[in-house]
């Protein structure tokens, strides 16, 4: 078997799993295919080290176009997408991930990766402590334009380190007393949004770096892509379908304890 092919190959088992969890979780994946992605693309030797974090960034943004596509329309049908505050979200993190695809390309790679780690471990230890509060809260939703300046800036952070912004959005709509299964489905629409501004930045930041005829769309290695999107658009609905009859608490706790396992093997790698 050929590199090219066990890349593909590695990638679409990448994406099924990747897919399976964003509609479970409505995190959009990235959490997961940066760090998977980035040992890939180190393995293959496909881009200078220098660079693997931020191709891997740039092609997780590109993949949860699609996973988030699916995951969404899958909690629309189940009711799960809730539209009065949707488009007040989705313009919020779509403004802070178009500025951030051109900002990350101007970072040194330590710096991404740090982003990305301390970004995880805050993540992880917010989700763990909310999991584990028996309480529920009773705060009201903030206005529209409020929701859409908070998540400016966690449009911003999700495209920079290459999530569907899940991870963010999902803990603060629970903050505020939302149904867990509303705010996944608003973080799956959110995630397109994300993906589609934030992809296009990278894209035009890495024209200069790359060619099509090399595989790239910019800083987006297309071979990778295109078998992560292969399984992880099927997986998905599997995923969001599921929502339906765990318990909120166990989706919490699968979470946080993702998330937590992510962190860890951020700061030991």
């Amino acid at each position: 078997m050929s590199d090219a092919i066990l890349l593909i190959v590695s990638c679409a088992l990448l994406g099924s799993v990747v897919g399976f969890l964003a509609g479970l979780l409505g995190i959009g994946g990235g959490l997961v295919i940066v760090p998977i992605l980035s040992a890939i693309l180190r393995y293959f030797d496909v881009v200078p080290e220098s660079q693997i974090v931020l191709v891997a960034i740039a092609t997780s943004l590109a993949s949860i176009l699609f996973t988030s596509t699916s995951s969404a329309l899958a909690h629309h049908r189940n009711g799960n997408v809730p539209w009065n505050i949707a488009p007040f979200i989705m313009g919020g993190v779509g403004i802070g991930a178009l500025v951030s695809g051109f900002l990350a390309a101007l970072l040194p790679e330590p710096v991404i990766r740090g982003i990305f780690a301390v970004s995880v471990v805050l993540i992880a230890t917010r989700m763990l402590y909310s999991s584990s509060k028996k309480t529920v809260s009773q705060r009201a939703l903030p206005s529209g334009p409020t929701l859409s300046v908070i998540t400016t800036l966690m449009g911003g952070l999700s495209a920079m380190i290459g999530i569907g912004g899940g991870a963010l959005i999902v803990p603060l709509l629970s903050y505020f007393s939302l149904d867990i299964r509303k705010a996944i489905g608003c973080a799956s629409a959110s995630g397109i949004v994300i993906a589609l501004f934030g992809s296009l930045g990278y894209i035009t930041s890495g024209i200069a770096h790359y060619t099509v005829a090399q595989g790239f769309a910019g800083f987006i290695y297309l071979p990778a892509l295109f078998g992560i999107v292969l399984t992880s658009w099927f997986m998905a609905p599997i995923g969001a379908k599921s929502t339906q009859f765990l318990p909120v608490s166990t989706i919490k706790k699968i979470f946080a304890a993702l998330l937590f396992v992510i962190a860890t093997h951020m700061i030991i790698s």
